[in-house]
Parts: C-alpha cells; sequence; structure tokens
C-alpha cells in the first residue's frame, strides 16, 4: 500500500521503525506519520464515529480535523497524521464516547 513510484516525487525508505497499534507490533519508516505507517500496513480504520460506531478514516492529513485523534504514549487526542512515529512508541485508538474529552 506504500506509494513507491511517482513522476515528480521521490519516496526514499529510511530507516525501519517498531512501534505498536492497539497492541501490537507494526513497522514504519523514519519520517513516516502515525497515519501514513498505519496506512501503508493497509490498516485504513483509525477509530468508530461516536453514535453509530461507523469507521473513521484519515480525512484531512493536515491536523484540522478529528479523525485521526489516538491515544499516544498513553496521552489522549493525538493527531495521528501529523504525528511522527517513534521507536518503541506506543499507538492506541480511542474509545470514541469516552477519549475524545479526557484531557480537556
Amino acid at each position: 500500500m506504500r506509494i513507491s513510484e511517482h513522476p515528480i516525487l521521490s519516496f526514499r525508505q529510511n530507516k525501519e521503525v517498531h512501534f505498536t497499534f492497539d497492541g501490537k507490533e507494526v513497522t514504519g519508516y523514519e519520517g513516516d506519520t502515525i497515519v501514513s505507517a498505519l496506512h501503508a500496513l493497509g490498516i485504513w480504520k483509525l477509530s468508530e464515529s461516536p453514535v453509530h460506531r461507523r469507521p473513521r478514516g484519515l480525512f484531512c492529513a493536515i491536523g484540522h480535523c478529528s479523525s485521526c485523534l489516538m491515544r499516544v504514549n498513553g496521552v489522549p487526542n493525538v493527531r495521528s497524521c501529523v504525528t511522527p512515529i517513534e521507536e518503541g512508541m506506543v499507538v492506541e485508538s480511542q474509545n470514541p464516547r469516552g477519549d475524545l474529552y479526557d484531557h480537556v
């Protein structure tokens, strides 16, 4: 699922970075955001809508919407579309009914 060729842009695969997502060890590359690494692995569902529990995925990719909010290293409401992955990082989907306002 990772873009490898483009007529204008180049995509180098840098050093591998290992992190966990919902308890499973996954791998991305240095320079990836959380969402870009997950997307490359075929993981597109990031959360669920609060009322109807419909799947939510990447929407704006620039940190302006709330579709990518996740708990990162215990901190809720992190915008995972603009947060770079780090070695050993712990990323978790949020409970749409409880976590969205944990840190207000």
